[in-house]
Formats: C-alpha cells, sequence, structure tokens
C-alpha cells in the first residue's frame, strides 16, 4: 500500500476496512488486522477488570488469583495485562524470593500469609506456595518429607482461607515442549530479555518429564471444589491473555456486568477446568 493510500484514510475504521478487503494481497494486512483485534478486546477486557476492582473496593472482598505454569508461560506478560489500568491502591503483585534463613524455619506458608489480600483488595501471585509441589521437588530444593506434608496440609490451608471469604483463583499455564524451547531462544537472543533466563530455566527442557510427573501429582492431589485448577492453554500468548481475564471476569457478578460490551464466556479451547478422570497431562 503507498503512503498515499495510507494518508487518504481519516479514520481507524476506513483503514481496517481497507486492510480487510485487500488482506489476501499481502500477509502483513492480516498481521496488523489480528493485533488490532486483540489490543481492541483487551482494552474493554480491562474496562470490565476495572469495574470488577471498583465492586471488590466497594464489597470488601478478597482475592487472590495465582499464576502458576513452566518457565516462560507467559504469566508474567499476562500479570502485566491484568493490572495494567487498576489502581494500585486496592491492587499488588507478589513475586517473592527465595526463601530467608529465617523463613526456612518457619512453617512454610508463613511467608505467604502476610501477602495474602486484604479486604478490598486484589492480589496477584506470579507464583505462590505452589513452588514447593513441582519445582522445589523437581531441583531438590525440598526434602520429601518437606514436600509430602506441603501435599497433605495445602487443601486444609486453602480451605481456611476460602471458609474466611478469600476467593482462590489458581490458573495453570500450559505450554508445549516445543513452544518453551522457542521461548528460551528468543529470551538468550533478546539483550532486553536475557535477564530473564535462569538455571533452573536451563533444566526446564532436561527434566521436562519429571515437572510433568510432579504437574500431575499436584493437579491430583490440590484440585477441589473451593479452589480448582484451571488450565490455561497458552501456547498462543494474546489468546492466553485475553481469556485468562475473561475467565476471572465471569466468576463474579460484579456492578455493571450486565452491560459489558465486550463477550464474557470463556473459549473452552482456551481455558480447562481441570479432572482427576482425564488422562496423565503433558502440561
Amino acid at each position: 500500500m503507498k503512503k498515499s493510500k495510507i494518508l487518504d484514510f481519516t479514520t481507524t475504521e476506513e483503514l481496517m476496512r481497507f486492510l480487510i478487503e485487500n488482506q489476501e494481497e499481502n500477509p502483513l494486512y492480516k498481521n496488523v488486522i489480528k493485533k488490532f483485534e486483540y489490543e481492541n478486546e483487551l482494552l474493554k477486557l480491562q474496562s470490565e477488570l476495572v469495574n470488577l476492582q471498583n465492586w471488590i473496593s466497594t464489597e470488601k472482598k478478597k482475592v487472590a488469583i495465582i499464576f502458576e505454569g513452566r518457565d516462560a508461560s507467559g504469566k508474567g506478560g499476562t500479570i502485566r495485562r491484568f493490572r495494567e489500568h487498576l489502581n494500585p491502591r486496592s491492587m499488588r503483585v507478589v513475586a517473592l524470593n527465595k526463601p530467608t534463613e529465617v523463613e526456612q524455619n518457619q512453617w512454610y506458608f508463613n511467608r505467604y500469609i502476610k501477602e495474602l489480600p486484604n479486604a478490598g483488595e486484589i492480589v496477584f501471585f506470579d507464583r505462590s506456595w505452589y513452588n514447593r509441589a513441582v519445582v522445589e521437588p523437581v531441583m531438590g530444593f525440598c526434602t520429601e518429607q518437606q514436600y509430602e506434608q506441603f501435599m497433605v496440609q495445602v487443601s486444609e490451608f486453602e480451605h481456611m482461607l476460602y471458609e474466611s471469604g478469600t476467593y482462590i483463583i489458581k490458573l495453570w499455564f500450559s505450554v508445549t515442549k516445543e513452544e518453551q524451547q522457542a521461548r528460551f531462544d528468543s529470551r538468550l537472543n533478546n539483550p532486553l530479555k536475557k535477564w530473564k533466563y535462569s538455571p533452573v530455566d536451563a533444566k526446564g527442557q532436561e527434566l521436562w518429564d519429571e515437572f510433568s510427573h510432579y504437574i500431575n501429582q499436584m493437579f491430583t492431589r490440590t484440585h477441589n471444589s473451593f479452589s480448582p485448577w484451571i488450565i490455561v492453554n497458552a501456547n498462543d500468548k494474546n489468546a492466553a491473555r485475553l481469556e485468562s481475564i475473561r475467565y476471572v471476569l465471569s466468576l463474579f457478578n460484579y456492578k455493571g456486568k450486565e452491560d459489558a460490551e465486550v463477550n464474557l464466556m470463556v473459549d473452552p479451547n482456551v481455558i480447562e477446568r481441570y479432572y482427576r478422570m482425564v488422562k496423565e497431562l503433558n502440561h
């Protein structure tokens, strides 16, 4: 498309109409259309998140959203889209470093309890207490006894939170082995993202099957009616971001929801509730 032709358009609608009508001529047009549709949908969903946050604040609800998944599965990017337009006064992101010497000698859940949401607050956990369910046993960061104790206690811990009025939303971001490797390669080749690649990441491919074993154990033993595991197909980052937001919005009857100008029905090809009876998953 010539520059003069671009300058003829005075509205976004005119430009998009041209791109749609001529998308078969140039693959780039399709990419622009897809990007525009994603950004437009994202803004509408983020507007609903603002409404949800206002309702949570007004009604003094407590909401904890847990983001778990293999390395490079897109957790951090999704959290950024969640929080982008929210009021920071009633929202926090928790991404804890490895335990201190003092914390190592405390009850495992101690360091997380102080990070739980207060009334009227949303807390996003960029990884959570479920480190002990997958990463720690695979990497040898905990003993077998510590692992088993955690697996016995975690559902009771979450049930106590549930009974105290805390909403616990557990999202698992699932990617294939090939997609994970591609994202690792992308990080290593990008000077702005090299910091994201850690020694644990380096083990992600080598210990893929070991991770799969503990992931399936975690699903089987910690999925329950009051805090179920929701699996997000995250091979497509943009779809994972949109559908994760859509899923959270779908859970609450917040003020103004009936007037939403965006579809709040999740895509079952992206969002799936874990079921114990399905065959072992390679997430």
